[in-house]
């Protein structure tokens, strides 16, 4: 018996699109990459249908996804650690002075970290006489320089870590990275005792970089005062502020990890959203070498 026309179940479930719709879709097609993805959020920005700090944290999802951890990790000679083969009395005012609620342990030696030492373990220091610190060590967990910031976030997530020591192909110790590293590539800083907050500090000296010196700034920093603290001697008649001077060397609002040369300065975008810089890293270049005479 043939089945009836009007029987027969449709399994399209998909609605038919109208004839504007495909002609906006051969128009606009759908973005190929990231950069075109990116391109169509900040579009959605610009009419208010995400804000700025959703659009920066996206940004911030895309970042992490191609960063390592050699890229944001603390070097080893800038590490705050606690060496157990001295008395505790020595390294305790740097616990209470830092702040930090875990340290690496080493013993004797930065390069041989044998684990971690959370800060509120050592509450029992003051009540129990008998206290030995050797027994409040926990396993350290070691990482490769290459690892992926994503990767990494999802192991500190799934283990319950927050602290990671990062080690060279050689197998020594060449840094640390902690869950708030990573976490401050999607959100922006996390403030704590190194964040800039008096206008005092709007540049802070931070370790060496590839050329030397490097400098954390505040983009609201005067470009005056910049030009003082660096020795440099940037422009200041159109802009007064170094944010300032990075839009419009741009022509844009920069992103977060773009890095640009301004003259014999290199800079790195730490932070920003859609709408504005936040905290810029600087460096100064090398100069170049003098042309040889003829």
């Amino acid at each position: 018996m043939q089945e009836h026309p009007s029987s027969v179940r449709s399994f399209d479930t998909k609605p038919h699109r109208s004839l504007f719709e495909r002609l906006t879709a051969l128009i606009s097609p759908e973005p190929d990459n990231r950069t075109e993805l990116l391109e169509v959020l900040h579009d959605a920005h610009e009419r208010n249908l995400i804000d700025a700090d959703a659009l920066s944290m996206i940004e911030g999802v895309f970042q992490v996804s191609d960063l390592s951890a050699r890229d944001i990790m603390v070097p080893c000679p800038q590490m705050d650690v606690i060496d157990i083969a001295t008395p505790i009395e020595e390294w305790m005012p740097l616990v209470l002075k830092t702040g930090h609620s875990r340290f690496p342990v080493v013993d004797g030696d930065r390069d041989k970290v044998v684990g971690t030492l959370l800060a509120k373990d050592l509450l029992r220091y003051y009540a129990d006489q008998s206290f030995d610190v050797r027994n409040m060590v926990r396993p350290a967990t070691f990482i490769p320089e290459s690892k992926r910031l994503n990767v990494l976030l999802r192991d500190f997530r799934a283990n319950r870590n927050h602290m990671a020591i990062v080690v060279n192909e050689y197998g020594s110790v060449a840094g640390l990275i902690t869950i708030e590293d990573v976490l401050e590539q999607i959100v922006g800083d996390i403030e704590d005792e190194f964040d800039i907050e008096k206008a005092d500090d709007n540049i802070l000296r931070v370790r060496d970089g590839e050329f030397g010196a490097r400098w954390r700034v505040n983009a609201i920093t005067a470009i005056d005062q910049f030009n003082e603290t660096l020795g440099t001697g940037l422009a200041e008649d159109a802009v007064d502020t170094i944010g300032g001077l990075v839009v419009t060397h741009l022509g844009r609002v920069p992103h977060k990890a773009d890095v640009f040369d301004i003259g014999a300065l290199r800079f790195q975008v730490l932070r920003a959203d859609a709408r504005r810089v936040h905290i810029l890293l600087v460096e100064k270049l090398p100069a170049a070498p003098a042309a040889a005479g003829n």
